[in-house]
C-alpha cells in the first residue's frame, strides 16, 4: 500500500490504483498524508482546503469528503482518525513517498559516499511529476515550492557525489532536463557543465553556458558568478581542470551574532521553548524552515533573549549563524531596507559583491538557493514588519530563522507558521534577580524599602531595571533611597536617562511612537489622558471622538503599546507616563478630558438608574454630552453591575485625578451606590471624602450633606460607630439648617441602621418613625414605603409582632404597586422575621421565600444571605432539619464574597449554627 504525492494524488493497494475521488477529497487526504500520523487540527485543515474561501459551514462541508475517504482506504488499512482537535492520517511514514523520500535524503546526509548515491538515486526516482499536480490553492503552492526545493538539493547532492566518485558523467542527461525546471541555479549549471564536459560534450556544455548567461541578463540583470564562470573559461581552453569544477571549496560559514549581554536573568520557559523549536528543524513533514517570532514592546529584552539563546545553541547550527540588526525601531536610524538586508546576509554567506543581483526578488531567490540543504540560524533582529522579514525567510528545512520585533508580526504567523513568543515584564524574582546581578547583597539588604522603591516603577520592564541597576552600580555610595526619589517624581522617565538613545526609556519609546500611524498616533497621546488602568474600545472611541478606534488600538497592539485582556486595553506604567508627557502638549487635550469624564459620568448615572429605580432623592442627571461621545447604556440590572465592576478602578482614579468638583460630586452620587451595594466600604469612604471635600469648595450644602450621609453609611458598614455617628449628626444638621426635608428623612432612617447595628431598637424606631412622618408630609411614597419596612423590623427586634406585621404588610402594598423591588424584598424579610418569632413558622417561611426571590432578582447578594439564614432558622424551628442546613450553607457560600465586620459576624453565625445542629 502506497499513498503518493509526488505527482498527480494516488493510493496504490499492491498493483490496484484505489479511486478516491474528486479534487477536493484528494486535497484533504494530501494535506493528512503530507504529515503521516501526525494531528492536524480542524483549523489548519480547513485552511489548506478551502484557503481564504470558507465555506458557511466548513466543519459540515469537510466531513463528506472525509467518509468518502474512509470507505475507500480503510478495506486497504489505511485510516483517517478523528481526535481532540482533528484528524491524522494513521499510516506509516514509509507508505507515502513524501516522507520517503525526505527520510532517505536524511539519511544521505549521514552516509558514506557510495551509500549516499544509492539513497539518493531511491529518493529521486519516487517523483513522478509535479508534486499534487492534479491539485491547486494556496497550500498547494506551498507545498509544491518547498518540495521543489528539497528536490534541488537532493540533485544537487547526488551530482556532488558522483563527482567524487567519477560518475558525474552518467546523470549528464538528467542533470540537463533537470535545468528546464530550475533554469537560475548556478551550482545546477556547474554540475551539468561538467557532466557533459566528462561526457565529452564540451560544445553542449559551451551552449549551455551561453544560454543560461543570457536567461540571468534578461531575467536577473546579472551576470554568471565567478566560479561559473572560471569553469566557462577553462572549457574555452579545453583545459583538463574543466572537468574539476571548484564547488568542493567549503562554503562560507558565518559566525556573526553580537556578544551577549551581561547580566542574563529569567525567561527559562522562553529559552526552553525556543530550545524545542531547535529540536524541530529538518524534522518537519512540510520540509519548510522554522521560525520563531520573538515580540513585546520596546525595552522587554528580546535581542537579550535571541543573542543569550542563540550563542547557546550556536552548535546545533554547524553550517552558521546570521545576525542582522534590520533596524526597525532604531531611534538613530532609519528601518533597513529588505534589498539591503538580503545583500547583507548573501555578503556574510560568501557571495561576492559583484555577483549579487540588483533587485530584490533576485537577491531573494539567490539568497534561498545559497542556504538550501544547510543547517544555519539566521537571527533577523529589531523587524519593523513582516514585509522587512519575508525577502530572508528560506525555501526549505534546514534552517531556524529567530525574528525579533515590537510589531506583532501577525502576518508572518498566519502565513509561515511562525512561533510566537511573546515577551511579558518580568516578575518580581526576576527583576530582583536582576539588580541583585548589580548590586552587592550588603546593599540591598541595607535599603529593603529603597529598593522595592526602585523595583515598584519599573515595572519590570527589564530595560529600566538595568538603566537603574547600571546608575546605582556607578555610584556605589549614594543611597539607593535617592535614586527611588528620583524615580517617583512626575517625570520619572528623567530618572531612565542613560545619554545613548539606544538605552534611554523615553528614545525607545519614541521610535515606536515614530513608526505608529497619524490616528495611532492621536488615540496613543490621548490614552495618556486616561488614568487606568486600563480602558474599554468604547471609552476609547469617546475619549477620541472617533468610532473607529478600533482600528488605531489594534496598531498600538501591534506595537506592543497596548496589551488587551478581556477586551479592555492597558499599557506598562511607564509607556503610560510618556503618553500622559505626549498629552501634556496635545491641543485636543481638554475637550478630550471633557469627553472622557462625559462617557463615564453618564454610563455611571445609567447603570445606577438600574440598580436603583425608584430612588429619593433621585440621582444628580450629568451635562449633556459633548460631541463624538457615546457613554455606555447597560440593557438591565446584571450589564449595570458587570459595567460598574470592570470600571471600578477607573472611576476611583477618575474621581481623585480631576480637579472638577462638580465631576466628583456627581461620581459620588452614582458610584456611591454601587459601592455600597458590593460592601467596597473603603473605595466609599475614598470617593465620599473626596465629594465632602468638593461640596464644601463649592459651598453646597446639600452634596455636603449627602457626602455625611454617604460616609456614616460607609462606616456603619466597618464597625466604626462613634464615626458614623459624628457624620450622621452633622449632615442631619445641615440639612435641618437648609430647610432640606428629603435629606433629614434620609439621615433618619440611615440613624435607625446605625442604633440598629448597636442594639439599641427603640432609638431606631424612633428615627424611623420620624423618616416616614417626613416621607408621609413630602408625599414620598417610595420613601414611605422604606421607612414603614423599618418600623416594621425594628418592631418586631422589639419583640411586638402585631405592630411589626400592620407596618410590613403596608410597606408590601405600596412597594408592590409602585414596583419598588428592593423595599418589597426587605418587606416580606422583615414579616418573615415577625411571623417566624411569633411562631407561625408556615407563614414565615412563605414569606422569607418572598423575600428571596425579590433579592435574587434585585442582585443583592449579600441580602439574599440575609435572607437565606433566616430561612433556615425558620425552617429548623418547624422541624425541616436538612432543609435548614440545606439552606444555611448556602447562605454561607454566598457570603464567601464579602468583607467587612458585618459579613464576618454574619458567617460566624452560620457557623454555630451548623455545629449546633449536625446532620441528622
Amino acid at each position: 500500500m502506497e499513498i503518493r504525492l509526488l505527482g498527480p494524488v494516488e493510493v496504490w493497494a499492491g498493483d490496484v490504483r484505489l479511486e478516491i475521488g474528486s479534487a477536493k477529497p484528494r486535497l484533504v487526504l494530501a494535506v493528512l498524508a503530507a504529515s503521516p500520523g501526525t494531528l492536524v487540527p480542524v483549523e489548519v485543515l480547513m485552511d489548506r482546503v478551502w484557503g481564504d474561501e470558507l465555506p458557511g459551514r466548513p466543519t459540515a462541508s469537510l466531513y463528506p469528503y472525509l467518509s468518502k475517504l474512509r470507505r475507500v482506504l480503510e478495506p486497504a488499512g489505511i485510516e483517517i482518525v478523528r481526535r481532540s482537535g482533528g484528524y491524522l492520517c494513521d499510516v506509516a511514514a514509509g507508505d507515502v513517498d513524501v516522507a520517503r523520500f525526505r527520510e532517505r535524503v536524511r539519511v544521505a546526509k549521514e552516509s558514506d559516499q557510495f551509500a549516499a548515491i544509492e539513497l539518493l538515486d531511491e529518493a529521486l526516482a519516487l517523483w513522478r511529476g509535479q508534486p499534487l499536480a492534479d491539485l491547486s490553492g494556496d497550500w498547494v503552492d506551498s507545498f509544491r515550492a518547498t518540495l521543489s526545493q528539497e528536490r534541488l538539493a537532493g540533485w544537487l547532492g547526488l551530482a556532488r557525489h558522483r563527482e567524487r566518485a567519477g560518475s558525474l558523467d552518467l546523470i549528464a542527461e538528467e542533470l540537463l532536463a533537470l535545468t528546464e525546471d530550475y533554469p537560475l541555479s548556478e551550482p545546477l549549471a556547474g554540475y551539468v557543465l561538467s557532466a557533459l564536459a566528462l561526457a565529452g560534450r564540451r560544445a553542449e556544455a559551451l551552449d549551455h553556458y551561453a544560454g543560461l548567461r543570457e536567461r540571468l541578463a534578461e531575467e536577473l540583470g546579472v551576470e554568471p558568478g565567478h566560479e561559473l564562470s572560471e569553469l566557462h573559461t577553462a572549457l574555452l581552453r579545453n583545459a583538463p581542470d574543466a572537468l574539476a569544477p571548484p564547488r568542493e571549496a567549503a562554503p562560507a560559514v558565518p559566525r556573526q551574532l553580537p556578544a551577549v549581554a551581561r547580566p542574563f536573568v529569567g525567561r527559562a520557559e522562553h529559552l526552553k521553548r525556543l530550545d524545542e523549536l531547535a529540536d524541530t528543524v529538518g524534522s518537519g513533514d512540510d520540509g519548510a524552515a522554522v521560525v520563531a517570532a520573538i515580540t513585546g514592546p520596546g525595552g522587554i529584552g528580546k535581542t537579550t533573549l535571541a543573542v543569550h539563546w542563540a550563542h547557546q545553541a550556536a552548535a546545533r547550527f554547524p553550517e552558521g549563524q546570521l545576525y542582522l540588526n534590520l533596524r526597525g525601531f532604531d531611534p538613530l536610524g532609519t528601518p533597513m531596507p529588505p534589498s539591503e538586508a538580503v545583500r547583507g546576509v548573501l555578503e556574510a554567506l560568501g557571495q561576492p559583491t559583484q555577483e549579487i543581483p540588483a533587485g530584490l526578488e533576485a537577491r531573494a531567490a539567490l539568497f534561498r538557493s545559497l542556504i538550501a540543504g544547510r543547517r544555519v540560524l539566521v537571527l533577523l533582529d529589531n523587524a519593523r514588519d513582516a514585509e522587512q522579514v519575508r525577502p530572508m525567510l528560506p525555501g526549505a528545512g534546514g534552517c531556524l530563522v529567530v525574528v525579533t520585533s515590537r510589531n506583532a508580526l501577525t502576518g508572518l504567523v498566519a502565513e509561515r507558521g511562525a512561533e510566537p513568543v511573546r515577551l511579558d515584564p518580568f516578575a518580581a524574582a526576576d527583576a530582583w534577580a536582576l539588580l541583585q546581578a548589580r548590586l552587592t547583597e550588603e546593599r540591598l539588604a541595607a535599603e529593603p524599602a529603597a529598593v522595592a522603591d526602585l523595583l515598584r516603577p519599573c515595572g519590570g520592564l527589564p530595560l529600566a531595571l538595568a538603566v537603574v541597576a547600571g546608575r546605582a552600580a556607578q555610584h556605589p555610595t549614594r543611597p539607593l533611597a535617592e535614586l527611588a526619589g528620583e524615580l517617583a517624581s512626575p517625570r520619572r522617565l528623567d530618572a531612565f536617562d542613560t545619554d545613548d538613545p539606544r538605552t534611554t526609556i523615553r528614545a525607545v519609546f519614541d521610535s515606536s511612537y515614530d513608526a505608529l500611524e497619524p490616528e495611532a498616533q492621536r488615540t496613543f497621546r490621548l490614552l495618556g489622558l486616561h488614568p487606568g488602568p486600563d480602558i474599554s474600545a468604547s471609552a476609547a472611541a469617546s475619549l477620541t471622538g472617533n468610532a473607529c478606534v478600533h482600528t488605531a488600538l489594534r496598531q498600538l497592539e501591534a506595537a506592543h503599546l497596548v496589551t488587551v485582556q478581556d477586551g479592555r486595553y492597558g499599557m506598562h506604567d511607564l509607556v503610560r507616563v510618556y503618553a500622559a508627557e505626549l498629552a501634556e502638549s496635545d491641543p485636543e487635550r481638554t475637550v478630550a478630558t471633557r469627553r472622557l469624564l462625559d462617557h463615564y459620568l453618564w454610563g455611571s448615572y445609567s447603570s445606577e438608574q438600574l440598580l436603583v429605580p425608584h430612588r429619593t432623592p433621585p440621582a444628580l442627571v450629568p451635562p449633556p454630552v459633548q460631541p463624538g461621545v457615546r457613554p455606555d447604556e447597560p440593557a438591565d440590572l446584571e450589564a449595570a453591575m458587570a459595567w460598574f465592576g470592570a470600571e471600578r478602578l477607573v472611576l476611583l482614579n477618575l474621581t481623585s485625578a480631576t480637579d472638577l468638583d462638580a465631576v466628583v460630586i456627581q461620581f459620588s452620587d452614582t458610584f456611591g451606590t454601587f459601592l455600597w451595594h458590593q460592601r467596597m466600604f473603603d473605595d466609599w469612604i475614598t470617593v465620599e471624602n473626596l465629594a465632602l471635600a468638593a461640596a464644601e469648595r463649592l459651598g453646597d450644602q446639600a452634596a455636603a450633606t449627602m457626602a455625611r450621609k454617604g460616609l456614616g453609611r460607609a462606616y456603619i458598614g466597618l464597625g466604626s460607630y462613634p464615626e458614623a455617628a459624628r457624620q450622621l449628626d452633622a449632615a442631619l444638621e445641615i440639612a435641618r439648617g437648609s430647610g432640606d426635608q428629603v435629606s433629614m428623612a434620609g439621615c433618619h432612617q440611615t440613624i435607625a441602621a446605625l442604633h440598629e447595628r448597636q442594639r439599641d431598637y427603640a432609638a431606631a424606631r424612633h428615627h424611623a418613625e420620624q423618616a416616614h412622618e417626613l416621607h408621609t408630609r413630602l408625599g414620598d411614597e417610595p420613601s414611605r414605603a422604606s421607612s414603614l419596612n423599618q418600623i416594621g423590623w425594628f418592631s418586631a427586634l422589639l419583640g411586638e409582632y402585631a405592630a411589626a406585621v400592620s407596618a410590613c404588610k403596608a410597606a408590601i402594598a405600596i412597594a408592590a404597586e409602585i414596583g419598588k423591588g428592593r423595599t418589597l424584598a426587605a418587606a416580606w424579610d422583615s414579616l418573615g422575621y415577625a411571623y417566624h418569632h411569633s411562631g407561625d413558622h408556615a407563614h414565615a417561611i412563605d414569606a422569607y421565600r418572598h423575600a428571596l426571590a425579590g433579592w435574587r432578582v434585585t442582585g443583592d447578594q449579600h441580602f439574599v444571605a440575609d435572607t437565606l439564614t433566616h430561612l433556615g432558622d425558620a425552617l429548623e424551628d418547624a422541624g425541616e432539619h436538612a432543609e435548614a442546613r440545606r439552606t444555611w450553607r448556602q447562605a454561607l457560600d454566598t457570603l464567601a464574597g464579602f468583607a467587612g465586620p458585618a459579613a464576618t459576624e454574619a458567617r460566624s453565625a452560620l457557623a454555630e449554627r451548623l455545629a449546633v445542629h449536625p446532620a441528622r
